[in-house]
């Protein structure tokens, strides 16, 4: 079990585990999935920012995108699988015994969407921009609903999964990109051009 009440210590923690990580990072820039018309914010979301103002904060913002040097690509490294390998996967109606909930995962279980949120406030505690980490919903290989976090840079569209230990170039997931945050607003979601019927939930199973 663990906690965020020193959330700096642990952003710092984590970037400073020593993983042997790999410093490859796309040379092309891959054109993200077109966005489409405001989408319907996924369930669970409005409720998470209730419960926790701070992580959402309102209103527009000016979007940006990281650079992504060597350093930055081995601390998204560190931080995925650190998370990952700390945070144990357990069902919202198994941790909660509701369908969906979205929560930062404090006492060290959660699901696809908990990972992501961690994920991203660990990033944002760091210093990084939240205009460039971006919560996204996904289609994922089983054709089910998953979430993960888009970190947008100079480079391209990178993702952090809790069921891949490596950070991939978007176009290398093998997911279908449904809605993601707005760059421009986090409290605002974009479609992400994905025919099929957007999920109106992130979680399934044990993701």
């Amino acid at each position: 079990m663990f906690n965020l009440r020193n959330r700096k210590g642990l952003a710092v923690a984590a970037i400073l585990l020593g993983l042997t990580v790999s410093a490859r990072a796309a040379d092309e820039r891959p054109l993200y999935a077109s966005l489409g018309d405001t989408a319907r914010a996924p369930i669970g979301w409005v409720e998470f920012c209730t419960e926790n103002a701070a992580e959402c904060k309102a209103g527009p913002s000016q979007p940006r995108d990281i650079v992504m040097t060597q350093a930055a690509w081995r601390d998204l490294i560190k931080v995925n699988r650190w998370v990952n390998e700390t945070i144990k996967p357990m069902t919202d109606m198994d941790h909660w015994g509701v369908v969906e909930k979205w929560s930062i995962p404090t006492d060290g279980y959660g699901d696809c969407e908990d990972y992501v949120l961690l994920k991203r406030k660990m990033l944002i505690d760091a210093g990084w921009p939240r205009e460039a980490l971006l919560i996204t919903v996904v289609r994922d290989k089983m054709g089910e609903g998953h979430a993960v976090l888009t970190v947008k840079s100079d480079k391209g569209e990178f993702i952090l999964d809790n069921q891949n230990e490596n950070v991939v170039a978007w176009t290398e997931t093998g997911y279908r990109f449904v809605k993601r945050q707005s760059q421009s607003d986090q409290n605002v979601w974009v479609s992400l051009g994905d025919p099929r019927p957007a999920a109106l939930t992130a979680s399934a199973r044990d993701h």
